[in-house]
């Protein structure tokens, strides 16, 4: 996979160790790279917004949502930038997060609508485990939310129907695009599991470097995986049969 997309994956990884670089120490970050600073970040979904376009030429209602699924995540991360200005851009993050998983999880749906008959136990399966991570880490959140319990209550749903909604791809699209999305899905879900803990629970040492290295590897595996995604038509047709 890394040879095929070769020269763009040596280009994210340079955006990627940048990152992580300015994570591991953001005061210097920001004296050495001045005004570049703010440019790094939006940089990860940028990036991928044109390496997406490029490859997929935005063909379909599938590339389109995913498209807009990094757009709102790169106002996502733009909101989070500042602040430092303004602690209300925490909550406009979060909402442009919100938008843009409701997008991956609408694309995500099209796979699904494809074929809902097939790999149903696997759908029920994946319903129980992510609603209990669900319910049950919102529920250790909860006493840290204050007026943040009912947002935050439905960003956690939200992002764990995308992980439902990533497995119910299975059958549906090609092993490799599955697999991709599938695991940028769950690292989505560390991540913002990490970004939660470390905001409302008890912040602690290289925060930064574990919620921004699982944000990237999620958007970058999503976004190769929609760019390989094929949908299995013999399969679907044979089950319709059935």
């Amino acid at each position: 996979m890394l040879q095929k997309y070769l020269q763009f994956s040596i280009a994210f990884a340079f955006i990627f160790i940048i990152q992580i670089l300015m994570e591991s120490d953001s005061k210097t970050a920001k004296l050495v790279l001045a005004d570049f600073y703010y440019i790094v970040k939006p940089l990860i979904t940028i990036s991928l917004m044109i390496f997406y376009a490029y490859q997929t030429q935005l063909r379909g209602r599938f590339a389109k949502r995913i498209f807009s699924g990094l757009f709102f995540g790169l106002v996502g991360d733009s909101f989070l930038m500042f602040l430092h200005i303004n602690s209300s851009f925490f909550m406009f993050g979060l909402i442009a997060f919100l938008i843009g998983h409701l997008c991956y999880i609408s694309a995500f749906y099209l796979d699904y609508k494809w074929n809902p008959s097939i790999e149903k136990r696997l759908n029920w399966i994946a319903l129980v485990v992510f609603g209990i991570f669900c319910l049950g880490f919102y529920l250790f959140l909860r006493p840290y939310l204050g007026a943040l319990k009912i947002p935050v209550m439905v960003y956690a749903f939200v992002i764990s129907l995308m992980g439902i909604m990533s497995v119910n791809r299975k059958g549906r699209v090609n092993t490799i695009s599955f697999n991709l999305i599938f695991f940028g899905a769950i690292a989505f879900l560390i991540s913002d599991s990490i970004l939660a803990y470390n905001k409302f629970v008890n912040p602690f040492n290289g925060a930064g470097i574990a919620i921004m290295t699982t944000y990237m590897l999620a958007q970058y595996l999503i976004t190769v995986g929609s760019v390989e995604r094929k949908l299995k038509k013999a399969t679907a047709m044979d089950e319709a049969k059935g």
